[in-house]
């Protein structure tokens, strides 16, 4: 699949009932992160992380998330401590990482191209109508 932006309009569209092409949507969305959807107990983020860039080293202590990869290849380092990040896997489109709340994890881009990811958070990670247009206004 080749994504070809289309200008990308990044509405949170929760919690009402919605339908979408995922991937077709991960591969318009430019920002850094964007909340897709955001209900009461789920949050769909998309993310676009540049070539050689990763999303940070993370914990979520309440929050399980999945992640999937909608184009590009990734690069998963995990662990029980941000010193020990023993797990890895390498990931292409269509794969997914399961991370339970509490592990630590970072994703980073292992191809050549912009990584387009889909995170789902349970329960919800970020404000409704997040939008986040780099990895340092994620990090303010």
């Amino acid at each position: 699949m080749s994504c070809h932006c289309t200008g990308y309009d990044p509405t949170d569209h929760g919690p009402n009932p919605y339908a979408a092409n995922i991937p077709e949507e991960a591969c318009e969305n430019d920002n850094y992160r964007t909340a897709f959807w955001t209900g009461s107990h789920l949050q769909m983020t998309l993310m676009s992380i540049p070539v050689g860039e990763d999303i940070g080293l993370e914990m979520h202590p309440e929050v399980d998330q999945c992640i999937r990869v909608e184009h590009g290849k990734a690069a998963v380092r995990m662990g029980s401590c941000e010193c020990e990040l023993d797990i890895e896997y390498d990931l292409e489109e269509g794969d997914a990482v399961f991370v339970p709340g509490g592990a630590w994890h970072n994703i980073l881009n292992a191809g050549e191209c912009p990584l387009k990811l889909s995170s789902i958070y349970a329960p919800p990670q970020h404000p409704w109508g997040t939008v986040q247009p780099t990895k340092e206004d994620a990090e303010h």
